[in-house]
């Protein structure tokens, strides 16, 4: 008697895989700013802006067919302003990491990341007024103690986490708002933003101090790379979003600023005391809580067959 492989079980594999080589490779970039650290952050973002975009504009055109669906995107009034608005939001977001990695705070930049789905859980509630589980609140009380020890031991808040976290989760907040795709609505965020980035690369050019044509082989081919660095994870998660459940991803996510958090430690040594460590401990035990919770919420919905409330995961 022969077995057919379940076509489902191998869509969720394959999803699964997506998801993890997706946030593996976003832990990882680290690595490809921190050799461009001699280079105006604002500069690289421009590049990041410009590159993202016609790398894109290659894809969509590719896969696709044409660019129907970056025109559509650009027609209805309110999804453009909610675009512009999450394309600032990217930008600021962007422009904090890339400096953060530049200047020797790897780990606070993980920090960011590992705060983004408690920040998420706090916006629900307080912005689309979803209800919280006890657990959830005890979760989001567990993780303002860890940051408010990081407060008490070096005597100022961890802006760079704190701006991180805030400005993704706006971002997100934004996009769950849009209906507009993941590849698209990049595509549209970054031509937004393009003509200022243009020009600010060509007044830098007019002024002597831009990059391209100043700097050695090597950081050409890095600055030119991009948009194939913030793209192909992009596409990895799209992928991934259409054939995991989100329980899946949620998990998941923790790999990238796990990663992070190894190549700030180990790679470069930034310093990571026992003080640290603890104020750490309690956003990780935070996240536990919060993500053992999601898991029972949806396998006791799953069990008993009720639709799920207002999602706050």
């Amino acid at each position: 008697m022969s077995v057919h492989p379940d076509p489902h079980d191998a869509r969720a594999r394959s999803g699964a895989l997506a998801a993890a080589a997706c946030y593996f490779l976003w832990g990882l970039v680290p690595l490809y700013w921190k050799p461009l650290a001699g280079i105006d952050p604002v500069e690289l973002i421009a590049h990041r802006h410009v590159w993202s975009l016609v790398f894109l504009l290659i894809l969509m055109w590719a896969t696709q067919g044409g660019l129907q669906d970056l025109r559509s995107a650009l027609q209805p009034a309110r999804s453009l302003a909610l675009l512009f608005l999450s394309a600032t939001l990217l930008t600021c977001n962007w422009l904090m990491y890339v400096w953060g990695v530049s200047q020797g705070h790897i780990i606070e930049t993980s920090l960011g990341y590992f705060l983004v789905p408690l920040v998420n859980v706090a916006a629900g509630h307080f912005v689309l007024r979803e209800h919280l589980r006890p657990a959830q609140w005890l979760a989001i009380g567990i993780a303002a103690t860890g940051v408010a020890r990081m407060v008490i031991q070096t005597g100022r808040p961890p802006w760079i986490a704190l701006i991180i976290a805030g400005t993704w989760g706006a971002y997100g907040l934004l996009r769950k708002r849009s209906s507009v795709g993941a590849i698209p609505g990049l595509a549209v965020e970054t031509l937004i933003l393009s003509p200022l980035a243009v020009g600010y690369l060509l007044w830098q050019n007019h002024q002597g101090t831009g990059a391209l044509g100043r700097v050695n082989a090597s950081t050409h081919v890095l600055i030119l790379s991009a948009g194939i660095v913030t793209a192909i994870p992009l596409l990895l998660f799209a992928y991934a979003a259409r054939r995991v459940r989100l329980t899946t991803l949620g998990l998941l996510q923790y790999l990238a600023p796990s990663v992070q958090l190894a190549i700030g430690v180990w790679f470069y040594h930034e310093p990571f005391s026992r003080s640290r460590v603890t104020s750490f401990a309690f956003i990780w035990a935070a996240l536990i809580l919060y993500t053992a919770d999601n898991l029972l919420a949806h396998r006791t919905r799953t069990l008993t067959g009720i639709p799920g409330t207002p999602r706050t995961d």
